[in-house]
């Protein structure tokens, strides 16, 4: 008897979400979401809590996975970096991820059945903090690489960050050359080199050097790199973080410059 129920209980975790989420799909489209606390999420954050507020556009689907912080595949859900930005104990909401992967999906031009994400944003991190030999750039690399063991491909990387670099003259001045290293690097270290690279041009700014850094972001010049433009969507504090529906607004603007060069790209 004892025997029959841990059989019956054996099948049931077998048929759970979450222990099909850890066996995705091998024909899977994954992204790499990267950069800081507006990719992170800050949607919904007032006092350092997120209020809960998920919009249909964010809601969770058996077609979308996020690779967890410990490395295993699980449905995501909102807040998507919840464990993964763990910045000054600031908490996460809403973010630009869910709202691309449902649009994505909606399209019906995916390409594939699923869509598996891949957060690796920290707030408050400089373009410095991201260069390779520093333990941002290898955590990313480790969990892109751990994301493909199980099969699929790289869709792109999704990359909002700047903020942090707009503090300093000789950050923003430096912007442009750290960020072509960038791609460069993280293109070679995945034997990838026409990934595709969708950045997202600062809305907001800690420092004076905004606009240098939006000008340097303009000008990346190297091939299948992207830019779309989060300037004027609302922010939700006044000066820094998009809100809830900013970030979805988003979310839908990176779905369709991946389906407008995503899907046609080497």
């Amino acid at each position: 008897m004892e025997m029959l129920l841990l059989l019956l209980l054996l099948l049931l975790l077998a048929s759970s979400p979450a222990a099909l989420a850890d066996v995705p799909p091998s024909d899977k489209l994954i992204f790499i979401l990267a950069g800081q606390s507006n990719m992170a999420g800050r949607g919904g954050v007032v006092a350092n809590r997120w209020d809960g507020v998920v919009p249909s556009d964010c809601a969770p689907s058996p077609s979308v996975l996020r690779l967890s912080p410990d490395l295993r595949w699980e449905q995501a859900r909102e807040p998507l970096h919840q464990g993964i930005d763990a910045s000054n104990n600031h908490a996460v909401g809403v973010g630009p991820g869910m709202p691309f992967a449902n649009a994505l999906l909606r399209s019906g031009r995916a390409g594939a059945p699923v869509v598996a994400l891949v957060p690796c944003a920290v707030g408050g991190t400089r373009m410095a903090d991201w260069a390779r030999g520093t333990d941002l750039y290898a955590q990313m690399l480790r969990r892109a690489r751990v994301a493909l063991e199980t099969g699929g491909r790289i869709g792109a990387l999704l990359w909002y960050q700047g903020e942090s670099d707009t503090v300093r003259w000789s950050d923003a001045n430096e912007y442009g050359r750290r960020m072509g290293m960038f791609v460069r690097d993280i293109r070679a270290d995945l034997g990838i080199p026409h990934l595709l690279v969708i950045q997202v041009g600062l809305a907001s700014g800690l420092g004076h050097y905004t606009q240098l850094v939006r000008e340097a972001q303009k000008g990346i010049k190297l091939r299948n790199v992207r830019f779309v433009d989060a300037m004027g969507l609302p922010l939700q504090d006044g000066h820094l973080h998009l809100s809830t529906q900013a970030q979805v607004q988003l979310g839908h603007m990176l779905a369709q410059s991946y389906l407008n060069y995503g899907t046609s790209r080497p």
